[in-house]
């Protein structure tokens, strides 16, 4: 299933599933609120139950008709990203930033705060004195349906929810001045998601999926998501190693070369810039960049 977070004539009406041209609010087809994301994936086997009994039963609105918020637009924790997990992209940012450098031999981990996650149309806002170095990365996430600790590979599939689109945003001057990734990566507004989740079932694992990034209609980033040095089921059996992962939990998977900072020069986003994230099958996110001083 499809499952996004709709506004409807300015009244948002939260989570609904997606099927072809219409959107089923899900809360009037259980016929309870349900305004928690985590509370959708804990519950989630028999929501799904229930949504494919009365879903018929529900007056569907016109796709073209809503607006899609970030399908999380506040994590439970804050997200779980892989640094330098494609190998052109680890190699195209050799010698340009001031840590771990070369081709990772062990997965590269870093956590990134979102305040609110911006939805698939809304504007990007960079404050321009804080950084003057912002970058776009495409990412595959990935959500956590359930509580687990010391996944084995095998077992992976099981643990996961469903997959989205992420840009994850960059301040490459911050990241370089403090020698690490968090506080460049954390700053408000910095992580784009949507338009909506594809439920796991309907997609095959591992997601082999075209992901390409485009800057005013200019294609930078073209790759697929099973290019990973390291993939999805390593990723969460090592990190789940003596860890708990939670249901609402964000893994953002790596992104692949073309980011800004690999160009020479660096092609940082600019004032008005259309950024636009898509992968295969999963739809896009179009962010414009509004630069206030």
């Amino acid at each position: 299933m499809k499952i996004g977070n709709c506004m409807y004539k300015n009244e948002k009406i939260g989570y609904c599933v997606i099927e072809l041209e219409y959107v089923y609010p899900i809360n009037a087809i259980l016929g309870i609120e349900m305004d928690q994301f985590s509370e959708l994936v804990e519950n989630w086997e028999d929501i799904r139950s229930e949504i494919q009994k009365k879903i018929n039963s529900v007056q569907g609105i016109s796709i073209g008709e809503v607006s899609f918020l970030a399908p999380i637009t506040k994590p439970v924790r804050n997200l779980i990203c892989i640094g330098k997990n494609y190998l052109d992209h680890a190699k195209e940012l050799e010698g340009k930033t001031a840590n771990l450098t070369g081709i990772p031999k062990e997965p590269i981990y870093f956590s990134k705060m979102a305040h609110r996650i911006l939805g698939p149309s809304e504007d990007f806002i960079i404050d321009a004195s804080v950084t003057k170095e912002v970058d776009y990365e495409v990412e595959l996430g990935l959500i956590i349906k359930k509580e687990c600790k010391d996944v084995l590979a095998k077992d992976v599939q099981d643990v996961i929810f469903g997959y989205a689109v992420f840009n994850d945003y960059s301040a490459r001057d911050l990241q370089t001045k403090h020698i690490q990734w968090h506080r460049g990566k954390s700053l408000d507004y910095f992580t784009a998601m949507g338009p909506y989740i594809i439920t796991a079932d309907e997609v095959a694992f591992p997601p082999s999926l075209k992901i390409t990034s485009k800057i005013n209609g200019e294609l930078r980033q073209n790759g697929l998501t099973d290019q990973l040095i390291f993939p999805i089921a390593t990723l969460i059996e090592d990190f789940s190693k003596g860890t708990t992962l939670i249901p609402g939990d964000i893994i953002i998977t790596g992104t692949p070369s073309g980011v800004g900072m690999g160009f020479n020069p660096p092609k940082y986003l600019k004032h008005s810039d259309c950024v636009e994230c898509e992968i295969e099958g999963m739809g896009k996110i179009c962010n414009v960049v509004v630069i206030k001083n």
